[in-house]
């Protein structure tokens, strides 16, 4: 029988991700409409940092989330202010490549997070990957490459901030598992700490580039654009929550597949809703490229899966005339 506790949290994510699905497909094309006609691509950034601060208070109030936060000013200037100052330059790159290129097509891009992840934990880590990961990196190269070729609308200001958004966003994905996991912090405080201190940190360069546009261009929010802006911070809000609560509850494999999983929906939903014009080689291209990631995912759950079992053929050790001591075995197993 199964346990009824684990039947329960695998529904609470299996939900949680289906509403990600749909809350992150509906975010990103209405984030293309306004972007078509309101391309201020940090002006929506900004209102999505102001989102987070705003809802995110209510929420935990109502909750009843831990409010006192004990971190020490080191921690804070080493880890949280650079992953805040991701989190702005990821939201900004992302918008950017929305604004310049189809959502479709950011998203392909974004599916070379694989990539940059086995690159910085090389650099950053020293951590050295199967033979079966790394093969699983070039059908991700050739279907993004196949993408960008054959992409009608390309854009190389759109490709290169999709490529710096994903190198971001890798980073954020990187180190959010380790604070929560360092210091305990509920993942919504988290969120909300996070939302709070890019908003401030973003504040002053919004309003050295885009304030003054934005109010010469007041008109074309008063003509209905301020419905889609407002709703579009509400719901980029919404994703962020249950990406963290997501994040919160699975592995970082588990996130992995989760995400790669999201960026098809989007994909799809774009490409529906918008319709923007595709050609074969451009729907083969973006298949091969999440092929690739899928392919990524299963080779690093084989390595995970090794690995831990050459670490238990390692800890239970024979005895002397060569039997294994099985008294030891529950004590060296990790």
């Amino acid at each position: 029988m199964a346990d009824p506790r684990q039947v329960r949290e695998g529904l609470t994510v299996l939900i949680l991700c289906l509403l990600w699905y749909v809350v992150g497909s509906s975010n990103n094309v209405i984030g293309k409409m306004l972007l078509n006609d309101f391309p201020y691509p940090m002006t929506v950034t900004m209102v999505q940092l102001l989102s987070i601060t705003v809802y995110s208070g209510p929420v935990l109030k109502l909750w009843g989330v831990r409010r006192q936060i004990d971190i020490g000013w080191k921690y804070y200037m080493k880890i949280l202010v650079p992953l805040a100052i991701g989190k702005v330059m990821g939201s900004v790159f992302t918008h950017v490549s929305l604004w310049k290129v189809p959502v479709s097509y950011t998203h392909t891009v974004k599916a070379t997070m694989p990539l940059f992840t086995v690159v910085l934990s090389r650099l950053i880590l020293g951590e050295k990957q199967t033979f079966k990961v790394y093969m699983s990196l070039v059908p991700i190269i050739l279907g993004v490459g196949l993408a960008s070729m054959t992409e009608i609308s390309f854009d190389l200001l759109g490709l290169l901030s999709a490529l710096a958004a994903t190198l971001q966003h890798s980073l954020q994905n990187i180190f959010s598992k380790k604070v929560l996991k360092d210091i305990g912090l509920h993942h919504l405080r988290l969120l909300h700490l996070l939302g709070r201190l890019s908003m401030m940190i973003f504040l002053p360069f919004w309003c050295w580039f885009d304030l003054s546009s934005v109010i010469h261009e007041s008109k074309i929010l008063i003509d209905g654009k301020w419905i889609l802006l407002l709703a579009d911070g509400a719901l980029s809000w919404l994703q962020n929550l249950l990406a963290f609560s997501v994040m919160s509850m699975v592995s970082p494999l588990t996130y992995a597949v989760a995400s790669g999983t999201k960026r098809l929906a989007i994909i799809s939903a774009s490409l529906l809703i918008l319709g923007n014009p595709v050609s074969a080689l451009n729907l083969l291209g973006m298949t091969v490229a999440a092929a690739g990631v899928l392919a990524y995912n299963k080779a690093k759950y084989d390595a995970r899966i090794e690995e831990k079992s050459h670490l238990q053929n390692i800890s239970v050790m024979p005895s002397v005339n060569g039997s294994v001591n099985h008294s030891k075995i529950s004590m060296l197993i990790i």
